[in-house]
């Protein structure tokens, strides 16, 4: 006799439905499992003989066979521990029910507990996909599952609880998601602009970034506030949207890094990886193919501590994702593509003492040690980065002074700006001026006789590329929408090439 259930592969960020087919013959005890399983999933057939048993069933007396349909897509991960043993329930005849509209999965533990699995939130949509009815996981995914509309999520805690579900004995109660709520009570940030004392210039130049998604380099001495300022822009970045949190929470679903209780990912992300972190840590890839921190930080922000501290090798892979938004994955198996859609910050001092140029005369490097230190950020890399800003030392008056504006206050006026972008750019596939590519550019960005008397000066005396010259007329086009104006003036570019003055200080 064959029976057949349904669960989710997971590739990259797709789901992918998987048929079980279980078939049961005659023969001595044994238990195969076919269709390209990984280790995982081979070893699942002694959780699940287990759990069967001690769920009060038997387990059956027979040869059995499991095909994991289709067989030429690898299978891995423990998601396939409850579809399994509801196969192997349906074929000796244990269970009686119609699962044919059912997609299941959920890892199971000897005593037949049902534990918590990566991805569900691809699972869900890919069942909703494939016109499946129900979704059955462990009541710790159930809230995920539960953010995609039009499927019926059912949360259990053991493999008992799903046959007596499946059979109508005691049916579960289905999981609902309340975005509202869920937004209301992870919308609330520690960290506030209006702890920062001084820095009123730092503060500008990341109000302008957030705008309008510019990437950032902030170079000063130790202590001068660049890693404070850093962890307080996600409080100023613009309102998450659904969309956007929908995507963010299925990155973390997959890499297994949705915090424990968390139904979705309401707030903006801030990664900021250890400098000894490797390139395939940034990027993503392993074993398993999996989303590096690049893509962890999507719509959110990467933050980089002391720069030139990092390898070569891990700033050097950031420059195309960077460009284009997106990270591709290859490996002999397969190739997987995530969305990597980041405000790239990053932090450095000076030298490797860090007191180059600060008026205080600690510095006591030579300029050899300066360059050789500076040259470890390439210029290709700086050629990404929009927004340069210098953190000046702080001083005792500046640390006694006011409260400054607070976060809410700021992203009141970056959210206006973001709406302006928003409505420039409907039906083009972006939103926001930092990633207008050149057509873009040159359409939304018309200079007037005098500005382009102005940048053709600059150009000439910045000896700036051709890349420097379009992030800059995209950061002029950001200061203009947080004004409200239509036309990019002359203060515009003037501040804007402000923004890009440190490549010639410390790197020429």
């Amino acid at each position: 006799m064959t029976v057949k259930t349904y669960c989710s592969a997971l590739s990259g960020l797709d789901g992918n439905l998987v048929t079980i087919e279980a078939d049961l013959s005659n023969g001595l005890p044994h238990l195969d499992i076919v269709g390209l399983p990984d280790a995982a999933v081979r070893e699942s057939k002694e959780r699940v003989r287990a759990a069967i048993s001690n769920s009060g069933f038997n387990f059956p007396p027979r040869r059995c066979v499991l095909n994991l349909a289709p067989a030429d897509l690898k299978k891995e991960g423990t998601q396939y521990d409850l579809p399994i043993a509801v196969a192997l329930l349906l074929g000796t005849g244990q269970l009686t029910a119609d699962v044919g509209g059912c997609l299941l999965m959920g890892e199971l533990g000897l005593s037949g507990e049902l534990r918590a699995v990566n991805g569900v939130l691809s699972g869900a949509l890919c069942a909703k996909e494939r016109g499946l009815k129900s979704l059955i996981v462990p009541a710790e995914n159930a809230g995920e599952a539960a953010l995609v509309k039009g499927l019926e999520v059912y949360g259990a805690r053991s493999l008992a609880e799903v046959v007596l579900h499946l059979t109508g004995v005691r049916l579960l109660q289905p999981t609902e998601a309340n975005l509202a709520e869920l937004f209301e009570e992870n919308s609330h940030f520690g960290a506030d602009f209006d702890q920062v004392r001084g820095q009123l210039a730092m503060r500008r130049g990341l109000e302008v970034a957030a705008a309008g998604g510019h990437n950032v380099l902030m170079i000063g001495s130790p202590g001068s506030g660049k890693t404070m300022l850093a962890q307080r822009i996600p409080s100023i970045l613009p309102d998450l949207t659904l969309d956007e949190a929908l995507e963010i929470t299925r990155i973390y679903s997959v890499a297994g890094e949705l915090p424990a209780g968390s139904a979705i990912i309401s707030r903006r992300p801030f990664r900021a990886p250890h400098h000894s972190a490797s390139s395939v840590s940034i990027v993503g890839g392993g074993a398993k193919a999996g989303p590096g921190e690049l893509s962890l930080a999507h719509n959110g922000v990467l933050f980089f501590d002391e720069l030139p501290e990092y390898q070569k090798s891990v700033m050097e892979a950031l420059r195309q994702p960077l460009e284009d938004k997106t990270v591709t994955v290859s490996r002999a198996a397969a190739t997987y593509t995530y969305p990597c859609s980041v405000m790239f910050v990053a932090a450095m001092n000076p030298c490797r003492c860090g007191y180059y140029g600060d008026g205080s005369g600690r510095c006591h490097c030579s300029e050899q040690d300066v360059r050789r230190y500076l040259g470890k950020v390439s210029g290709p890399l700086l050629d990404r980065i929009d927004i340069q800003l210098e953190a000046p030392t702080l001083k005792f008056t500046d640390l006694q002074a006011k409260k400054g504006e607070s976060s809410a206050e700021i992203r009141k006026r970056v959210n206006a700006a973001r709406k302006i972008q928003q409505a420039r750019f409907a039906g083009e596939g972006i939103g926001c001026n930092a990633e207008m590519n050149s057509g873009q550019i040159e359409k939304y960005c018309v200079l007037g006789p005098k500005e382009k008397a102005m940048m053709n000066g600059v150009f000439e005396v910045m000896g700036l590329s051709a890349r420097a010259y379009s992030r800059i007329l995209k950061v002029a086009r950001t200061i203009a929408d947080l004004d409200g104006r239509e036309r990019i003036i002359e203060t515009d570019i003037s501040e804007a090439v402000g923004y890009r003055s440190l490549d010639r200080k410390y790197w020429s």
